[in-house]
């Protein structure tokens, strides 16, 4: 039996990664989120301040402005397609080793062949959005909604430019959750138990 994989996506100031690593230690099984910057930041030689913002952001120009956006280095490589390699090759390694939550950083793509990953997007109202990054990030409450909107952008732009898919689009996940309306515990239950139940039918057979 293959490792048992849960990846999540999620909107700015939805609580993605609050559910995420509760959902892990609910779990009694590794959440990677920072863990894997740090990881890329071993392996690039890169700043992890550097890859926190680069790793999952493009800029809003498009496919175009963004492959040129960091210049070339690395045998010609830009920079963010090394990141991209470096990423991909981990995360398919966690896989291979562990069952885990990956956060994040086009998981849910780059493990498409695991036959048995949980694909999650988690995603909330923006004004419930707004007062969570109020709340986590001290943001005041004149610049949210443009934090919000420009975070999106660039997930969207760096989603698509590296899987040629729509981010958030509810066809490329096996459940999207709004975190506005059910709140972080009861969407780390609901993931939980459909983890668990996978697992049971799968010894049943």
């Amino acid at each position: 039996m293959s490792n048992r994989i849960i990846t999540i996506s999620r909107e700015f100031g939805s609580g993605g990664r609050t559910i995420g690593k509760e959902v892990a230690a609910k779990l009694g099984i590794h959440c990677y989120d920072s863990e894997l910057i740090e990881k890329i930041a071993q392996e690039s030689g890169l700043a992890k301040e550097f890859i926190a913002e680069k790793g999952e952001y493009a800029s809003h120009g498009g496919w175009l402005a963004n492959a040129f956006s960091y210049g070339s280095s690395y045998n010609g490589t830009s920079v963010q397609d090394y990141l991209w390699k470096i990423q991909r090759e981990i995360i398919l390694d966690l896989a291979e080793k562990e069952s885990c939550v990956i956060v994040g950083r086009c998981a849910d793509y780059i493990l498409r062949d695991h036959d048995n990953c949980l694909k999650v997007f988690i995603h909330a109202a923006a004004d419930k959005r707004a007062e969570r990054i109020v709340k986590i990030y001290g943001e005041t409450m004149a610049a949210p909604e443009k934090r919000l909107q420009d975070k999106d952008k660039k997930r969207k732009a760096y989603y698509h430019f590296y899987t040629n898919m729509e981010w958030g689009e509810i066809q490329n996940y096996h459940i999207t959750l709004d975190s506005g309306v059910l709140g972080i515990d009861k969407c780390v239950d609901i993931i939980t138990d459909l983890y668990q139940m996978r697992d049971d039918s799968r010894c049943r057979r």
